[in-house]
């Protein structure tokens, strides 16, 4: 018994947490970054890109904290997750 609600308390929290990172998201105008542009990151909550299963350059988003523990998002361009076994 004791099991299972420690797993349900668990779930519980990991749902709430990526509902409030969803949340924080949601109320953010994004940035978009540009050689030069200034970075404040303390913790990074989330990392997104556009789905691609082919190497190429695909949209990314970065939802973070910067110092003062406001939520900042980042939007920016990087090569694909595909790229990663290319040579």
């Amino acid at each position: 018994m004791i099991s299972k609600t420690a797993m349900a308390a668990g779930l519980f929290a990991a749902l709430n947490i990526c509902t409030f990172a969803a949340r924080a998201e949601a109320d953010v105008t994004p940035r978009t970054y540009t050689y030069g542009t200034p970075l404040d990151i303390r913790q990074v909550i989330s990392m997104t890109q556009d789905d691609s299963v082919t190497c190429g350059i695909v949209d990314a988003r970065m939802t973070y904290l910067d110092s003062t523990g406001a939520t900042q998002v980042l939007d920016y361009r990087k090569f694909a997750d595909g790229c990663n076994n290319d040579n």
